[in-house]
């Protein structure tokens, strides 16, 4: 991961980009070996209710998501909604793979206005494109508050790797993306 480093609300150069794609262990990889990303967290949002854990997210609300902050000048927002795309199925409105319930929909929560333009832009080229055959059912929301998930989950794909594996193995994910865009877990 390119050097992680602690963000301060000071550093006003980088700029957040916020997802959902179900499991949030999944989707933290693709986006922390990019050039440009300066952290990526995975927590919760989307919810109408304050301080979620793992054991009361899904009923307060919220979903899983990644919290990805980001150097502008390095990597753009469009750049990192293409990743987002190629860790998904976009035509799921009932959850992600393996993972169901509308705590693992999709989704994209703009910070900006320029930020919802370009993933509606984003939204409308993939499905123009004719990759899926059914409609994309992605949500796109303005941001709400994101709670960082417990410590645990952070960086799960190193910290349990072999509990990491034998999920996504097992999840459908990777058979998905090897069969939508010919290779799994990112571009």
């Amino acid at each position: 991961m390119p050097g992680v480093q602690n963000v301060s609300a000071a550093e006003t150069q980088y700029q957040k980009a916020v997802f959902a794609g179900g499991c949030f262990w999944c989707m933290q990889p693709p986006f922390e070996k990019l050039k440009g990303v300066i952290k990526v967290t995975a927590g919760y949002t989307g919810g109408l209710e304050t301080n979620p854990t793992y054991e009361n997210y899904a009923e307060k609300g919220f979903v899983e998501a990644i919290e990805v902050v980001y150097d502008p000048k390095q990597i753009s927002y469009d750049q990192l909604l293409d990743i987002f795309w190629h860790q998904i199925n976009p035509t799921d409105a009932g959850g992600q793979f393996v993972d169901r319930g509308p705590q693992y929909r999709s989704g994209i929560f703009y910070e900006t206005d320029e930020q919802k333009q370009t993933a509606e832009q984003s939204k409308a080229k993939l499905a123009a494109s004719g990759v899926f055959k059914t409609p994309i059912v992605t949500g796109i929301s303005k941001a709400t508050k994101f709670y960082p998930a417990e410590d645990y989950h952070q960086d799960y794909y190193k910290t349990h790797s072999f509990k990491y594996k034998f999920y996504r193995l097992n999840s459908g994910r990777d058979a998905f993306l090897k069969k939508t865009w010919g290779k799994a877990e990112g571009h």
